[in-house]
């Protein structure tokens, strides 16, 4: 047990990080809900989407409360992304949409028709987003289709691949999902215990591994790539899949990780209602 003013540490790879648990000053006026995933902007600033009434909230890097938004838009926020270009993407998972908003709040795109479930077209509870290096996006359809589709950045549909099984190419709830600068995609395939690489197009090309129950993935500005799963655990790759580090930064599940410029990691789960931040030291 740790008591009075302990410390807690982690170590990936040759980077130390300081476990900050809980972080940041949550607003008395909003309840907490389940916490779902995460994202960090330009500035270094926080969304987090929750499950209930307010579904995104913001905080600064010193965890100070900014803003929220989304009541009356978002239903069940299950996955959420900062864009290069400054919007903030939304997964609806129950309403089976993707929202791209501002960084106030005001909505901007529509993906996938509200209230209207697609078999094999998006979106049958989607569950994550990631944007590519052309800007272009990438939604895993996680719950109902087992696909992955990639848009243009005006939101026109490209392209679709998966289906459901456990072979190459193929996906038992794909539930998180991200981009390398090469282009490549890597996708959380959460049951199969594993992390698929595709090219943009959707080409098998690898799998990462093996996870227990991969949940999300964060690549960092150096092509580092950090993997949340349900033992609980984050496991750091290189680009390339080579495992560097792995450790146990939350207390029982990281449903979302995001991260800052700076290599600070946070990371949030929907068992509890805290949110823990890994603060490079050293």
């Amino acid at each position: 047990m740790v008591t009075g003013n302990d410390e807690l540490f982690a170590v990936l790879g040759e980077q130390r990080y300081r476990i900050d648990r809980p972080w940041g000053r949550w607003p008395e006026h909003i309840p907490v809900g389940i916490i779902s995933k995460c994202a960090v902007d330009a500035g270094g600033n926080l969304y987090i989407c929750q499950r209930r009434s307010t579904p995104v909230l913001v905080f600064d890097p010193e965890g100070n409360f900014v803003r929220s938004w989304g009541d009356g838009e978002i239903a069940d926020p299950h996955g959420i992304a900062a864009a290069p270009d400054g919007r903030i993407l939304v997964v609806d998972r129950d309403a089976h949409q993707v929202l791209a908003f501002d960084a106030e709040g005001r909505l901007l795109l529509a993906l996938g028709e509200r209230h209207r479930p697609r078999t094999q077209a998006p979106f049958n509870h989607p569950t994550d987003v990631a944007v590519g290096p052309g800007d272009d996006l990438y939604v895993s359809d996680g719950y109902g289709n087992t696909m992955v589709h990639r848009f243009a950045p005006d939101g026109a549909h490209l392209a679709s691949w998966g289906g459901r099984g456990s072979g190459p190419g193929e996906f038992t709830t794909p539930h998180g999902i991200g981009v390398l600068g090469d282009g490549r995609v890597l996708v959380g395939d959460r049951e199969n215990n594993r992390v698929q690489v595709f090219s943009p197009e959707g080409g098998y090309l690898a799998e990462f591994g093996p996870f227990y129950k991969p949940m999300d993935i964060h690549i960092d500005s150096d092509q580092r790539i950090f993997v949340s799963d349900q033992v609980p655990r984050v496991t750091a790759l290189g680009p390339d899949g080579e495992i560097f580090g792995s450790c146990k930064p939350v207390a029982v599940m990281p449903h979302g990780v995001a991260g800052a410029a700076d290599g600070t990691l946070y990371f949030v789960e929907t068992h509890t209602t805290v949110i823990t931040r890994l603060a490079p030291v050293g």
